[in-house]
Parts: C-alpha cells; structure tokens; sequence
C-alpha cells in the first residue's frame, strides 16, 4: 500500500489517505536526531516530521510523513529481537538447530550472526512512519489512523456475524439485495452497540432466550414469559427511548 503508484491511485480518484507503514531502513529524520542526540533514548510520544514530494519529475505529488516513537512499541520490539538474536547465536554455537531466522548469515560454510541488521533493526524499534497527503497536524493524522479499529471491526461484523458471505446469488441484483440488508442489518446493531454499550453478539445471545408464549386452552389465552433481569430491561430502555431523542 506505500507505494507510489498505489498512493497515486487513490489520490487520482479524488481520495485522501493516512497509511501507517513499516522501516526498511532507518529514515533521514530518525538518523539525524540520532546524531544529535547520542546516547539517548527518545522520549515516549516523539515525532518527527518529513514533507517531501514523491514521483517523477513530471508529476510530483506532496507528501508528508510524521515519524512516531512509542516506548510501548520500543519494548516489544527490542524484546522480539533479542529473542531471534539469542536464538540466532544458539543455532551458530551448534546448540540448536538453524531454521528461518533472519540474524543468521550462511556463506559458503561459515555461519555468522549478523550484528549490522541487528543493529539496524534496533534503531528502528518503537518507530512508525504514517503518510498523508492532507495538510493535517501530525496529532490528527496519528489518531485518524488509530480509528482504523472501527473499520476492522464493522468489517469482521458484517463477514461474520451478518453472514455476509459467502454469498450463492448470481444475479446482479441478488447481490445488490442481499449486501443492502447486511448493511441494514449492519446500521441497525451499530446503533444498539452505541445505545446499550453491549457488543451484538452479547446482545443477541443474551436476549435470545427470553421469549414469551401463548397457549390457547378452550376460550382462554395464557402468556407465558421468563422474567427479564433488570441490567436487560434498562438495555431495552435505553433502545426504546435514546437519550436526547
């Protein structure tokens, strides 16, 4: 997704993006503030700021990417690497075996650890590059991206949970039929997550079994229902009348 010619492609099609991306290579901006600041660690929340033009000449596109540090992400990333690293210089010792570990470098017959990626790779922990072609303040481009959750989520809700696929119809308008009542269906159980504070899938198993029956004997007719616990009906409230409605 971070190439250029993708980014131009959404951008041609009249879109904006945010697209957060991985480091192969330790970046400018990340090398300089290194240099001057030696020895130490940045701080949590760090970020740096690159505008730059990307692609030919002839088309050149404005971009900006924001660099941000998070110790969180420092820690658990200099964690995994000091685990492949270890295991990495067990498999050199002939104490266990070498299976894919990008530290260990084979040539010829000889096996060496390889101590410049090692390196490389921990300079680059706890830092992540977002890109953007909005004129947007890097707290808002950061934080837009964080969202993305919501995103995944409503997809993996309407792939799951809403049965929207797989799907047999064949016909164009089948499709179109049956992706508009996911999507209704989609709307409708956002609204009574935002409503109840219950995800769906709590809603709709919890409620499930309470139900109410009728039974006709002679010329009289018996509701039969199970009790609903308080923490349901003050559910059911808030779905029947929304604050501020």
């Amino acid at each position: 997704m971070m190439s250029e010619a993708n980014l131009k492609e959404v951008e041609d099609a009249g879109w904006s993006f945010i697209v957060g991306g991985k480091l192969p290579d330790v970046p400018y901006q990340v090398a300089q503030w290194r240099r001057e600041h030696p020895d130490v660690e940045p701080t949590d929340q760090l970020i740096l700021t690159q505008p730059t033009s990307m692609g030919p000449k002839t088309d050149q596109r404005r971009r900006t990417t924001y660099y941000q540090y998070r110790a969180d992400r420092a820690r658990r990333a200099m964690h995994g690497i000091d685990t492949q690293v270890a295991k990495a210089e067990k498999a050199i010792a002939g104490q266990a075996a070498i299976k894919r570990n990008r530290f260990v470098t084979l040539t010829g017959g000889t096996r060496t650890v390889n101590r410049d990626l090692e390196a490389k790779v921990r300079a680059l922990a706890g830092w992540k590059p977002y890109v953007t072609n909005l004129d947007a303040k890097a707290e808002f481009v950061i934080g837009a991206y964080h969202q993305l959750w919501h995103v995944e989520h409503s997809f993996r809700m309407s792939k799951h949970d809403l049965k929207a696929r797989p799907i047999y119809a064949r016909k164009h308008e089948s499709i179109d039929a049956h992706l508009a009542v996911v999507f209704a269906a989609l709307a409708v159980s956002q609204r009574i997550e935002h409503l109840t504070g219950w995800t769906i899938s709590r809603f709709v198993k919890t409620l499930r079994r309470y139900r109410s029956v009728q039974i006709h004997t002679g010329n009289h007719t018996v509701t039969a229902e199970q009790p609903v616990p308080e923490d349901i009906r003050k559910a059911l409230d808030r779905i029947r009348r929304p604050a501020g409605d």
